[in-house]
């Protein structure tokens, strides 16, 4: 039966502030998952087995996430495909993306810190996605805010309810474990990275509960869980699953500890792959027919081969391996010999795949970001944008033996979708845009690391790049004849207006008033 198939399904982001613990987490699933042995400690620098999930060089130098991994494990009874996101808000275009083709969401979110500027943003496109979302408290076992105050700061900053699952017992040093509100049991705390904790069945009304952890925290935790029925209504699956409530976790990912409870208890109560929204109409997972749109592509994963990776999410039916597909943007049909899913860095060659699964595509050039694939039905979904980039800077070629290098290098780490190419139409110069300082440093290194070919970064102040579009044709050459210096096109060919300030871009908008402005590449 197919829909057996696609209800044990579970696909999720995890999505965090840098250095909230989001790499750690998505190891210990993976531990969980048998799909790694050792976890691999990801700040150490004498342990040289970093994080599965990081795989490009300069990640490993910066212990950062820059690109979204994809892996794939089973558990119980359930397949479980994890993005694992960059939190670096450099890369938070990349982010948003990998929201669009997840069914649900997990944000780690730090003890100490609580909630910080880039989990807001993140949490913005969950709202308005309606996408389900739980909280896993971390660090718990150093010192932090108190566990009600941070529950209220979820509550008012990520304006969502939240309902705790499992409640810590002492925290920093003292931390003792947590009790298991969703289970009834109490989890006790050893702290190790490699073992998984012992849990014990205990009934808090006794004294049973005295012998585990003494009389002054027995007490504690009663009068809390006391005051938690008190505050927070029962916890309701289809709250959670309309987006409306958020499960909060507490545990320590380093440390492995809480860990397999939020993972149990996700795979019981998140949802299987829901229906994608296209342009057309609503693509329901059961759907015996296969679609499925690309939402990522990632140049390199193999250093010894050059070649591109596209990550399909497949929308709904089936996806065959050397059965022929209709790509709806190129208007061609294409087969794929060697569709892969991926643990990390490992690859393996599948054979099928079901809606909520992520395929790698091998790409040579024929795929960009949200380009659809059908048996045959014109479809394009929708909400994959490109935003606006606030830092722009002129790409020069440093090495004049390696242009053809570079300029195959720039191409790729664009169709990645790692920034924006913009050709100044008025000196024929290749503009980069990016989302933050961090891009350029990535895409520097890549060119020299991965393509053999050296870039240097000029300066130009610039206030933003808009689209722009127009009905009144004689305006819109108009206005190129007067700007002509500041304009551009884009990698599709689309009219950009470089503004290089705030007050030039007002004027525009007064002064031309039949030209739209955009400042997303969805329009």
């Amino acid at each position: 039966m197919p829909n057996q198939e696609i209800d044990r399904r579970r696909t999720f982001a995890i999505v965090a502030h840098p250095d909230a613990g989001k790499t750690s987490l998505t190891e210990k699933f993976l531990l969980f998952g048998g799909q790694i042995q050792v976890a691999g400690a990801v700040k150490s620098h004498k342990i040289r087995k970093t994080a599965t999930s990081d795989w490009m060089d300069i990640e490993k130098q910066r212990g950062i996430s820059v690109t979204t991994s994809v892996m794939e494990f089973d558990y119980r009874d359930y397949k479980i495909n994890i993005l694992d996101t960059p939190g670096h808000q450099d890369f938070a275009e990349d982010t948003y993306r990998t929201l669009t083709a997840v069914d649900s969401v997990i944000i780690v979110v730090d003890a100490a810190k609580g909630v910080e500027t880039q989990t807001l943003k993140l949490m913005e496109v969950c709202r308005m996605r309606k996408t389900p979302v739980i909280i896993f408290v971390n660090k718990m076992d150093r010192e932090g805010k108190d566990p009600f105050d941070l529950l209220d700061e979820l509550e008012s900053e990520l304006a969502i309810h939240v309902r705790p699952l499992t409640w810590p017992i002492e925290q920093g040093p003292r931390f003792k474990g947590v009790y298991n509100i969703y289970e009834q049991n109490l989890n006790l705390f050893q702290p190790s990275k490699q073992v998984v904790t012992e849990k014990v069945e205990v009934n808090i009304h006794t004294e049973e509960l005295e012998s585990h952890i003494g009389d002054r925290l027995a007490e504690k935790l009663r009068s809390d869980l006391e005051l938690i029925e008190g505050i927070y209504p029962a916890f309701q699956v289809d709250e959670y699953l309309k987006g409306d409530l958020a499960p909060v976790f507490f545990g320590s990912a380093l440390n492995n500890f809480g860990v397999q409870e939020l993972l149990d208890c996700f795979v019981e109560i998140a949802p299987s792959p829901r229906a994608t929204k296209a342009e057309e109409r609503m693509v329901e997972p059961e759907e015996p027919r296969f679609t499925g749109f690309i939402f990522k592509i990632t140049a390199n994963i193999d250093p010894n081969h050059r070649s591109c990776i596209a990550f399909c999410k497949v929308c709904s039916g089936k996806f065959l391996r050397n059965v022929p597909y209709y790509h709806v943007r190129s208007d061609k049909t294409m087969r794929f010999s060697s569709p892969a899913q991926f643990m990390a860095q490992r690859k393996q060659t599948v054979d099928e795949a079901w809606a909520g699964d992520i395929v790698g595509l091998p790409d040579n050039g024929t795929f960009k970001i949200g380009d659809t694939l059908t048996e045959g039905e014109k479809l394009h979904f929708k909400g994959l944008p490109s935003f606006s980039p606030l830092m722009f800077k002129y790409i020069e070629n440093a090495d004049p033996m390696k242009q053809k290098q570079l300029a195959k290098g720039v191409d790729q780490l664009m169709d990645e979708g790692v920034a924006q190419l913009f050709i100044n139409q008025f000196n024929g110069r290749k503009l980069i845009g990016t989302v933050g300082q961090l891009q350029f440093e990535v895409i520097q290194y890549r060119l020299e690391n991965e393509y053999g070919a050296k870039c240097r970064w000029e300066p130009i102040s610039l206030y933003k790049a808009c689209w722009i579009e127009s009905d009144d044709d004689a305006e819109l050459e108009n206005f190129k004849k007067r700007k002509y210096q500041y304009m551009a096109k884009d990698r599709e060919g689309r009219d950009v207006f470089l503004a290089d300030s705030s007050y030039v871009l007002q004027m525009a908008q007064n002064d031309f008033k039949h030209i739209k402005f955009h400042f997303s590449s969805e329009f």
